[in-house]
């Protein structure tokens, strides 16, 4: 069985996937698994929205349609990134970027390559399975974070499964695409996509390794 040690080193974002479905009872079993996250006040702050199948299909052909007139999105309900970055967080952003067009074969002053890249995201990457993450717009930063343990439980157990994933804020610049696609209540407000599936192990984007920072640089211990 694998340890959440290994659960952990193995989780990582998949931009390609295997055309092989994931059987509606392990999406189950793994949604179930996870709803074990931490939750302060046991709120469960969380809903997840499953597309597959031929919704799957509907959506993607939705989105290609609206990209085709918005194809920078329709803006945003939170900054996916803070707007003035500083360091070193922009270095690190710039870098995994940088890191992942090298492997691609794509050079920097490709505008097109780039954008086409990015474009994949909303595919899902050929994933079989799309899952969109939404909060009630009541809940304040402190169940933001419990959202975000629920959706790194999942991933973790995904692994576990012998699934992959991809956490996809990039959803969110099509918040009212999805929003509307979904039949989102007003009272919900659209955070992630994630691609879920089996991964294409030959597919060279899924050789990319980001970097993590030595614990000295964001460990401090007091004795």
């Amino acid at each position: 069985m694998t340890s959440v040690s290994d659960a952990i080193a193995a989780r990582k974002s998949v931009r390609a996937f295997l055309d092989r479905e994931v059987p509606s009872a392990l999406l189950q079993e793994i949604l179930s698994t996870a709803s074990r996250a931490p939750s302060g006040g046991n709120l469960q702050p969380w809903f997840v929205h499953v597309v597959t199948g031929d919704a799957l299909s509907d959506l993607k052909a939705h989105v290609q349609a609206v990209m085709a007139t918005s194809p920078l999105g329709e803006g945003t309900e939170y900054d996916i990134y803070p707007q003035d970055m500083k360091e070193p967080y922009r270095s690190r952003q710039r870098k995994v970027a940088g890191d992942m067009y090298a492997l691609l074969g794509i050079e920097r002053g490709d505008s097109f390559g780039r954008m086409a890249q990015m474009a994949r995201n909303f595919s899902f990457f050929d994933a079989p399975a799309g899952l969109f993450f939404t909060i009630d717009r009541d809940m304040a930063q402190n169940q933001w974070a419990h959202l975000g343990m629920f959706m790194q439980s999942f991933a973790l157990v995904a692994v576990e499964k012998g699934l992959a994933t991809c956490m996809q804020e990039a959803w969110a610049i099509y918040y009212k695409t999805v929003g509307g696609f979904l039949d989102l209540p007003e009272t919900q407000m659209l955070y992630c996509g994630m691609a879920l599936g089996y991964e294409d192990e030959s597919a060279t984007v899924n050789r990319l390794e980001t970097e993590r920072a030595d614990i000295a640089e964001f460990a401090v211990f007091h004795r």
